[in-house]
């Protein structure tokens, strides 16, 4: 079964949302990252190569899935 819609979850129906990447913790893979509404997130980077500030990211439940836009 593929994925119809690449901004929803197919497991849980939560919505991807494209957050910009601020600062990154390299050490510990994590990056500060901020949403479209100016909400503040850290998120989770092991998955994404190329979470560098400026980099926009697709984010689900704190993780980054996808490098939509590189920095």
């Amino acid at each position: 079964m593929g994925c119809s819609d690449q901004h929803h979850c197919i497991t849980c129906s939560d919505e991807g949302v494209e957050m910009r990447v601020l600062r990154v913790d390299a050490a510990r893979g994590l990056a500060l990252c901020e949403a479209a509404d100016g909400r503040h997130e850290t998120v989770e980077t092991a998955l994404v190569d190329g979470a560098a500030p400026g980099a926009l990211v697709l984010v689900h439940a704190a993780v980054a899935l996808a490098l939509v836009e590189a920095a």
